[in-house]
C-alpha cells in the first residue's frame, strides 16, 4: 500500500488516489451471504407434514426426487400438487413412462405421523405396482426439533 507524503511541487493539487477500499464490499457480501444462509431451508417446504422421528441418516440422490405427502387429514400430494387417491396409479405410471427405464426415479414419502399405518401401505403398496422401488420414507432426525 502506498503512503502520499507531502512533496515541494504543485502543494495545492494532489495525486489521485488508485486504492479501492474493498471493507463495504466484503460487509455487503457476507450479509447476502447470512440472509441466503437463513432462508434456504425455509425455500424447501412443501405440504406441512408432521413427520415423526428417527435416527437414519440421509439418503443421497443423483437427480430429483418425486415427494409423494400425507398430510394429517390424509390428503394426497404429488410433489406440491393435491390429487385423489383414484389418480394416483395414473400419475404415478406416467413418472414412470416419462423417467429412464434402467433407472426409475427416486420417490421420497412424507407422511403425517398421526396417519393410519394402512392409508401409508396402501401408497406404498401403489408405488411398487408402478415399479417405482426406490422408496424413501422421510422423517425428522432425533434432535433437530
Amino acid at each position: 500500500m502506498a503512503i502520499n507524503l507531502p512533496s515541494q511541487r504543485g502543494r495545492g493539487r494532489r495525486a489521485p488516489m488508485a486504492d479501492i477500499n474493498v471493507t463495504p464490499l466484503v460487509d455487503v457480501m457476507l450479509v447476502l451471504l447470512i440472509i441466503f444462509m437463513v432462508t434456504a431451508p425455509l425455500l424447501t417446504a412443501g405440504v406441512p407434514v408432521q413427520l415423526p422421528d428417527a435416527r437414519a441418516k440421509a439418503v443421497e440422490q443423483d437427480q430429483k426426487p418425486v415427494e409423494i405427502s400425507l398430510d394429517r387429514a390424509g390428503k394426497l400430494y404429488v410433489d406440491k400438487d393435491e390429487v385423489s387417491e383414484a389418480l394416483l396409479p395414473d400419475i404415478l405410471s406416467q413418472l414412470v413412462a416419462k423417467g429412464d427405464p434402467a433407472k426409475p426415479p427416486q420417490v421420497l414419502l412424507r407422511a403425517d405421523k398421526g396417519l393410519d399405518y394402512g392409508r401409508v401401505m396402501r401408497v406404498m403398496g401403489e408405488l411398487n405396482r408402478a415399479g417405482l422401488n426406490r422408496v424413501a420414507l422421510v422423517t425428522v432426525e432425533q434432535g433437530s426439533k
